[in-house]
């Protein structure tokens, strides 16, 4: 459906004509429309009540948020085409490669004020909405990927500290296992979470014009690293084989004494199992490297929103000090802005300080234009190659062919 996208859109901006970027006068009232997918109860509450603050504070603008609870992006895409896509939406990092390429975005540079301090993003984040020279979105949130460690646990084996490189990790997984816990790691092994691992050594996830290249001998190697403690340690474990269904359940319920997690999993393991007694931790090294994923989502223009002034006072708002602050301030999410976090005691927070910390060094979570073909062929053979089905090697060459094949298709 995209191969003329760019065609389409072009066409259709051009019948449409350009839209003013005044500002409404005092008798009128514009309606800027906003999209999200649905997230937890408690982040809806949240982003309502800013929003309610949002229009407090500029009377002659309505924010007209809608919730897209299924197939988020393929909804998105449908409606850009369409021109009847949202003014501002969310663009989860993964799939803003693709679209700013599309030319559907409106680039936000010209809208950017000294008042705004641009220079206060982590630039590691800002980065990832970055093409041709110019930025498509501002992140409103992130999380990098940190140690959680059952205290308890590593009390019961003698371990004082958490671990800091992958070496010790291994070892401290073997220590652990069978005692408290029945596995000392829990591994979930899709490349969102394996694609720092490529990276210590030298390995990347994409090459040249946006193909797979994660079956390089240096990618192989990080992630023999995984194959071998599952295969030959026996220490750890997927979800599936302790029965839940995810890497915060599989803590939370004592099944692993380790793991790795996002942010997110803080206020999931304080209100789900309050008796649990964890702490968090920067990954550990991995070929001397400090390497972690970062995650994040940012608020970026439709280029054909009829009422763009006014969608950018939206954007700036929440991602401005202020609505940042709001937005993050009761820990859920981490703040992208530097004096956000500061303010908020992000950096000093015992659990929070090691995301704080991965955000400058870590590897963003983005595979290129066509992240699908490279996500799901390569998900799909290293958890074979994982299993003991077939060679690690020769499961990460069927997934890179298999990924080409798709992308060149796409092309």
């Amino acid at each position: 459906m995209f191969k003329f996208f760019g065609l389409a859109l072009a066409i259709a901006i051009a019948i449409i004509g350009c839209h003013s970027l005044s500002l409404p006068s005092a008798s009128t009232k514009v309606t800027v429309k906003l999209s999200g997918w649905g997230g937890n109860q408690v982040e809806q509450k949240l982003l309502k009540q800013v929003l309610q603050d949002f229009e407090a504070q500029h009377p002659k603008i309505q924010v007209k948020y809608e919730v897209i609870s299924d197939q988020y992006m393929d909804v998105i895409k449908t409606r850009l085409v369409g021109e009847a896509a949202p003014d501002v939406f969310y663009l989860d990092a993964l799939e803003a490669p693709f679209l700013m390429s599309q030319d559907v975005l409106e680039p936000l540079d010209a809208y950017i004020t000294p008042e705004f301090d641009l220079a206060d993003f982590e630039t590691n984040l800002l980065n990832s909405f970055k093409y041709q020279n110019q930025i498509y979105g501002f992140p409103k949130d992130y999380s990098t990927l940190s140690l959680f460690y059952n205290k308890k646990a590593f009390a019961t084996a003698g371990l004082a500290s958490p671990p800091t490189t992958w070496d010790e990790l291994r070892s401290y997984s073997r220590q652990l296992t069978g005692k408290l816990n029945k596995y000392g790691f829990g591994e979930i092994p899709e490349l969102a979470r394996q694609a720092y691992k490529i990276k210590a050594f030298g390995g990347q996830i994409i090459g040249q014009n946006d193909y797979a290249s994660f079956a390089r001998e240096g990618g192989l190697q990080g992630l023999r690293l995984v194959v071998d403690q599952y295969q030959k340690d026996r220490s750890s474990a997927q979800k599936s084989d302790v029965g839940t269904s995810s890497g915060s359940e599989m803590f939370g319920q004592n099944k692993v004494a380790m793991v790795i997690e996002g942010n997110w999993a803080i206020p999931y393991l304080n209100d789900t199992f309050p008796n649990l007694e964890f702490a968090t931790a920067e990954l550990p090294t991995i070929n001397g490297i400090k390497n972690t994923m970062v995650f994040t989502v940012a608020y970026v223009m439709n280029k054909q929103a009829k009422h763009k002034a006014e969608a950018w006072e939206l954007i700036s708002y929440l991602t401005g000090k202020e609505g940042m602050q709001k937005w993050t301030g009761t820990g859920f999410a981490l703040p992208t802005r530097k004096s956000v976090a500061e303010k908020l005691g992000y950096d000093k927070d015992p659990l929070r300080s090691p995301f704080v910390s991965g955000v400058a060094y870590a590897t963003p979570w983005q595979a290129g234009k066509y992240p699908a073909a490279i996500v799901n062929n390569f998900d799909n053979q290293f958890i074979s190659a994982l299993l003991g089905q077939q060679p690690l090697k020769q499961a990460m060459i069927r997934a890179e062919n298999e990924a080409n094949k798709q992308i060149k298709a796409m092309q």
